[in-house]
């Protein structure tokens, strides 16, 4: 029986597979007209798997391709004159395993070529393609265009980039018959990223290929063929739910269905159903598996990028998504970020945006002890009402009252940017409740314009709080608008609305009303804008400088 992949190359007679029908049409045609493709998107998109796919299909359709397929993934730390010494032994290894695959044999002549060509430098790689293409034409005349495929591009070293690209260039634009006919550069990085002195690219050649997440159809295919064959079904909303919080990255989606299928021990019997869903989302956003390791990992390298993802979060405006911006480029090369719609940054799905707010939260913010008032002798069950229901307006109620309580301390919160300190407060109040009555909390709405969805689900039932920052009363009475919508749209009558004013003279509101059928409960809450200065006087004198 096939499984879920998640790590590294899935194949189709393992695992089920997106068979991307579309795309590898794409590609196939781009390569047939002899382009040379740059295909760049963030690690575990499925970028291997897509293009060799593409290359089976290909070579079978029509015989006449010979494809040479490479990786650079050991070559970072090479000099140029060794990557090229390698690449050589490498190339020869591959010709030789597409004549064993169709099971001949090569010429002498091809023979003594191979036993005695050396590469030492990208002049000699482009002639050992010339002379290649001649002895591979004189062979067999059914063999007439290479297709080269350069896999994790990135590592190829410094020194050897500019020449190996100034070699295919040449070579692209040669009169002759070309060898290689079309080549594939697979990556993270983009050549402009790659071009390490900022020179003009040598290579302006490129033909740009963007290989997408899934679709919403693409999931329902992959998931159907695993019903297919095993006969258990998914509830319709599962799959949908699915992809709403993966956004169809591909390796999260595998990783949601491998949950469900092979961890959660549900009997092949039984229909995969939203509880079912819940408990596996709830393992996947607190796992440490491979492809969050990495999002968290990228996001560390640099202080910058944890001010420019809390300015997308809290912005209504948003964050132009301009990749000579070399932290917005950073972060769309490592799949945080992707470009919206209307042209904005927008964190990639609900998933990472949860783990995002989680890696700069502090793991103690210093202000846990007073979330409840001093009195409250069971913080737990007087919010919970006698048949296990959440009272989240009361719970709300006490976090308005737990931000005055704190006043100014709540700056104090370490590593925490002040605009995001009261998202990060109610996210740690409301996520340190729900574990302890057992519940699961979630991100499922985020625009990267300034709202961010809060859904709690416990007993059954799903309770929704909206956050925003205070951007001015119209924006206010809109946001009411949005909420009501999502609200209908979840089939759910009542709803939350917090937002966090940063002006020097804040408004705080408490008010519920009813907003397109459906009751929503807002609450403006102050955030104190500097420490009184009696405090900073006060730690100065406590202050010892060491000379």
């Amino acid at each position: 029986m096939r499984r879920f992949g998640t790590q590294g190359r899935v194949y189709p007679n393992k695992h089920y597979v997106v068979p991307r029908t579309e795309e590898i049409a794409d590609f196939i045609n781009r390569v047939k007209e002899g382009r040379y493709i740059v295909l760049f998107a963030p690690r575990q998109t499925g970028k291997t798997t897509f293009f060799r796919l593409a290359l089976e299909i290909l070579t079978t359709q029509d015989t006449t391709y010979f494809p040479i397929q490479l990786n650079f993934e050991e070559y970072e730390e090479y000099a140029a004159v060794d990557f090229y010494a390698s690449l050589c032994r490498e190339i020869k290894k591959e010709i030789k395993r597409v004549f064993q695959k169709h099971k001949e044999v090569p010429a002498d002549v091809l023979e003594r070529f191979l036993a005695n060509a050396r590469v030492n430098d990208h002049v000699s790689m482009r002639e050992f393609f010339e002379e290649f293409a001649e002895l591979l034409s004189d062979h067999h005349n059914k063999w007439a265009r290479v297709v080269l495929i350069a896999d994790e591009f990135d590592a190829i070293p410094r020194s050897a980039i500019k020449g190996f690209l100034r070699s295919l260039r040449r070579i692209y634009l040669s009169d002759d018959v070309r060898c290689p006919h079309s080549v594939g550069i697979v990556g993270v990085k983009g050549i402009t990223q790659l071009n390490y002195d900022r020179s003009i690219s040598p290579f302006n050649i490129q033909d740009e290929f963007n290989l997408p997440n899934f679709t919403l159809e693409q999931v329902q295919e992959l998931l159907g063929q695993y019903t297919d064959e095993v006969g258990q079904a998914f509830v319709p909303e599962v799959i949908e739910s699915i992809h709403k919080q993966t956004a169809g990255q591909p390796v999260l989606v595998n990783r949601f269905a491998q949950i469900l299928t092979e961890e959660l021990d549900i009997a092949k019997t039984e229909t995969i159903s939203m509880t079912h869903f819940t408990e596996a989302h709830a393992q996947l956003l607190q796992e440490p598996n491979t492809n969050i390791n990495h999002l968290t990992t990228n996001i560390r390298r640099n202080p910058r990028f944890e001010s420019v993802l809390m300015r997308i979060m809290a912005r209504d405006e948003g964050v132009d998504f301009n990749l000579d911006d070399d932290i917005i480029s950073e972060l769309a090369t490592y799949g945080v970020i992707k470009k919206s719609a209307d042209g904005m940054c927008e964190i990639l799905n609900p998933i990472y945006l949860y783990r995002i707010m989680r890696t700069f939260k502090p793991v103690v913010n210093g202000l846990e002890h007073e979330y409840f008032p001093e009195d409250t002798e069971d913080p737990i069950s007087g919010y919970l009402t006698s048949t296990g229901q959440i009272e989240l307006e009361a719970l709300l109620d006490n976090f308005q009252d737990f931000i005055a309580r704190a006043g100014f301390r709540i700056l104090q919160v370490p590593d925490t940017p002040q605009e995001s300190v009261g998202r990060h407060l109610l996210l740690a109040y409301l996520d340190a409740f729900v574990k302890r009555i057992g519940g699961v909390m979630h991100i499922e709405v985020q625009t990267g314009r300034g709202r961010m969805d809060l859904l709690i689900t416990h007993n059954q039932r799903k309770y929704i709080v909206e956050t925003k920052v205070w951007r001015g009363d119209n924006r206010y009475q809109s946001g009411k608008k949005q909420l009501a919508a999502y609200l209908k749209l979840e089939g759910t009558v009542e709803g939350y609305y917090v937002v966090f004013d940063h002006r020097q003279n804040p408004e705080p509101r408490v008010e519920t009303e009813t907003v397109d059928g459906v009751s929503i409960r807002s609450y403006v809450i102050p955030v104190v804008q500097e420490v009184p200065s009696s405090t900073l006087e006060e730690k100065a004198k406590n202050t010892f400088i060491i000379r």
